[in-house]
């Protein structure tokens, strides 16, 4: 193992710190770089519980983080009213699953999980992340507690289903479906790398939970179809259209995809099919060190911080680029002089790194 992910995770636990608001037992949504400072700006549920995840991961090694993350996870199950879809659901099984699976048939009772596909507005459009969350907690969920497949079984296969049927041709995954709703049928092809990681991962987990080969074979083509658009650097691009298998936008490739969720996805997959992506994940980590477009490191040691991302500052036009997908053109992968870094950090790159790269512990300061 690469000692510098060990040193990733050190920074991750430290940089959290300042990203959480006490008084709330909340992380923040994102810790931004101002004339006056670190700033804190507002809450994220969502962003708490992909955090709580990591620390969890860590802390499984026997390192400590410096939060009680039991305490954290308790102070936040008791108010679930942020939840909006089956995506904050699925997020909210996955965290269970992890701190405390005892608490699994509590929650089915709570929220009605059986109704979740028709309840909630994310499920009946078929969006690809929210509909790959669910699976994943879900896939989790059986994980962690093996005597409860069965009462999982309907629930989770129609989430694959309907997470599935939103693959194009290429083997990458569109943002939604396309014959839910006005927005899919317009953009629904067009998947974000988010839309790609994160079905990976579900279908991962959910073909060993479920012990089903199919979806292993999902995960596997989707895993191989970003891994042969990943950049020269290692960048992973941020849209790909799902039925050509090009990359519709390149910019901004963002460091949390490099740092954690690639590598979270990528090893998820190895697990479930035997296949390496090593090579593609560490020549991905190589960007956030420096090995990118401005020859720049991503970290800001001083603070245990790793920005956000690269971007286009001017003349780049991101909806462009997807109208030029869609009618079969290139996309204009910006010059690295119109490019600049986005100095701002949000608590869940920082959690994914952890549970990305939590098992092989942290490097002592």
């Amino acid at each position: 193992m690469d000692p510098n992910v060990c040193e990733l995770n050190r920074m991750a636990m430290e940089g959290l710190v300042p990203m959480f608001v006490a008084e709330k037992k909340l992380f923040c949504y994102r810790l931004l770089r101002t004339g006056q400072g670190l700033v804190c700006e507002g809450l994220s549920p969502r962003y708490t519980i992909m955090t709580l995840l990591g620390l969890h991961e860590i802390e499984r090694t026997g390192a400590r983080s410096p939060f009680d993350v039991p305490a954290l996870y308790a102070s936040f199950v008791q108010d679930t009213s942020w939840i909006r879809g089956a995506g904050d659901l699925g997020l909210l099984i996955w965290l269970t699953a992890a701190c405390d699976p005892d608490e699994i048939d509590g929650l089915s009772r709570r929220f009605d999980w059986e109704t979740a596909l028709d309840r909630y507005v994310d499920a009946r459009e078929a969006k690809t992340m929210e509909l790959a969350w669910l699976l994943a907690g879900l896939s989790h969920a059986g994980l962690a507690c093996p005597d409860k497949l069965s009462g999982l079984r309907s629930l989770a296969f129609e989430a694959y289903r309907r997470l599935e049927r939103n693959r194009g041709k290429s083997g990458l995954f569109g943002h939604q479906s396309t014959a839910k709703s006005v927005a899919g049928f317009f953009r629904g092809r067009i998947g974000s790398f988010a839309d790609q990681i994160y079905p990976i991962y579900a279908m991962a987990k959910f073909a060993i939970a479920f012990d089903q080969e199919a979806p292993a074979r999902v995960a596997l083509d989707c895993a191989n179809a970003i891994c042969e658009a990943q950049g020269e650097l290692g960048q992973w691009w941020w849209l790909y259209d799902s039925q050509t298998g090009r990359v519709s936008s390149p910019y901004p490739v963002y460091s949390v995809h490099q740092q954690g969720m690639a590598p979270m996805g990528l090893i998820a997959a190895e697990e479930a099919t035997g296949h390496s992506f090593q090579e593609p994940i560490y020549k991905g980590l190589r960007w956030i060190t420096g090995a990118n477009e401005l020859g720049k490191d991503m970290r800001e040691t001083s603070q245990n911080l790793i920005w956000r991302c690269i971007y286009p500052q001017r003349n780049y036009n991101k909806y462009l680029n997807v109208v030029r997908s869609l009618v079969g053109a290139p996309s204009d992968r910006s010059s690295g002089t119109r490019l600049g870094i986005l100095y701002e950090d949000r608590p869940y790159e920082l959690g994914w790194l952890l549970y990305a790269f939590g098992r092989f512990g942290v490097a002592e300061k």
